[in-house]
């Protein structure tokens, strides 16, 4: 079952028009079984992009949470993959491959007929590999 809401996805977009605008790039929103966007530069695929939702203010979003089997998708792509958390203020960035963190068992409190609430999670303190973008 997914719990994806309308709020939800006007986030995700507000992130990578974000993201794309900083840098001069495009973006493609992707299938529901894929990651969330590709990012182009001049019509040329350069990255894959997953958007995570932090409800918070940026300075209280650390650890930055985000499950492992997201992880795995995104990496699987090969092609740069960078990881976006989006919160009230702002967006928070890394490249995948600069990632180090926590990894341990948890998520969020079960729902009803959700099967990916409590999961292999991994955590991210604040660091040098991750980036702030404040919306305008």
């Amino acid at each position: 079952m997914r719990f994806e809401t309308t709020k939800d996805r006007d986030r995700e977009t507000v992130a990578i028009d974000a993201f794309t605008k900083k840098f001069g790039l495009t973006y493609k929103k992707l299938g529901e079984h894929d990651v969330d966007f590709s990012i182009h530069l001049d019509d040329k695929l350069i990255s894959y992009v997953e958007v995570k939702g932090r409800n918070k203010e940026s300075k209280y979003a650390y650890p930055l949470p985000v499950a492992i089997r997201k992880l795995v998708k995104l990496s699987d792509k090969r092609i740069e993959p960078v990881l976006i958390w989006a919160c009230f203020d702002g967006i928070i960035y890394s490249k995948v491959r600069d990632l180090k963190g926590t990894v341990k068992y948890g998520g969020r409190a079960p729902r009803q007929g959700a099967v990916n609430d409590q999961e292999l999670m991994a955590y991210f303190d604040k660091s040098d590999n991750f980036t702030f973008i404040p919306f305008e």
